[in-house]
């Protein structure tokens, strides 16, 4: 498949044959408990697989590096499981960019620390990628949505990191669960920090002829 999709590529996503797509439910290649919660709120069907695909930075260009980490992500799912002609991959990726600089999931408490300590209040982004592709159709999109966290003292970063919380977290927080303590204010779509953009999954799932709620008849 191509790199991510662009914008002109919508024009080929409402032909008439995507229109005529049978959607019958997504295949989440992530392992993520906060993204399958989010499709159990909104009563998408899916099923998971976790893809195999090790994320990676791409040139420091946090769009890029999480498109092309969720395109990676998917289309490993694409070629190693079966998928029936009704399903849609979904691959997502997302970081947190403080200053310019991609900060992923921290590789120990040592680290957590001081991303958390670095984010304190201060403005951040997060960005996350989504490609959602058939074995015949891809389309791509991110989302980026501006997070201020709260000043912070030693004692609460200390007591935040204790808490566990932020393994496997991009920037080393979750804003779903305790680590909303943290967080002054949210500028833009809060479901992105979550870790999956719900408006941009609908905008790509329109692309296959998929509308909102049409699935809770299937």
């Amino acid at each position: 498949m191509s790199d991510p999709v662009p914008a002109s590529f919508w024009e080929r996503a409402q032909a008439p044959e995507t229109l005529a797509f049978a959607f019958s439910r997504l295949v989440l290649a992530s392992r993520s408990p906060q993204r399958k919660a989010l499709l159990e709120q909104l009563g998408i069907p899916f099923r998971i697989v976790v893809s195999d695909h090790e994320e990676g930075v791409r040139d420091g260009d946090p769009a890029h590096t999480v498109q092309q980490n969720a395109r990676g992500k998917a289309e490993e799912v694409l070629v190693r499981e079966e998928v029936a002609p009704g399903e849609l991959v979904l691959g997502v990726d997302t970081v947190v960019v403080s200053d310019g600089e991609i900060l992923g999931k921290a590789r120990d408490e040592a680290e957590a620390r001081l991303y958390v300590r670095r984010l304190a209040a201060r403005r951040h982004e997060v960005f996350s990628g989504l490609y959602l592709t058939s074995k015949k159709l891809a389309l791509a999109t991110h989302a980026v949505t501006g997070v201020t966290f709260r000043s912070l003292t030693d004692a609460e970063v200390d007591g935040y990191i204790r808490s566990g919380e932020w393994r496997e977290r991009a920037g080393a927080y979750a804003i779903q669960g305790i680590g909303s303590a943290l967080v002054k204010h949210v500028d833009g779509d809060y479901f992105n920090v979550v870790g999956l953009p719900v408006a941009e999954l609908l905008r790509l799932l329109a692309g296959f002829g998929v509308t909102p709620f049409s699935w809770l008849d299937t």
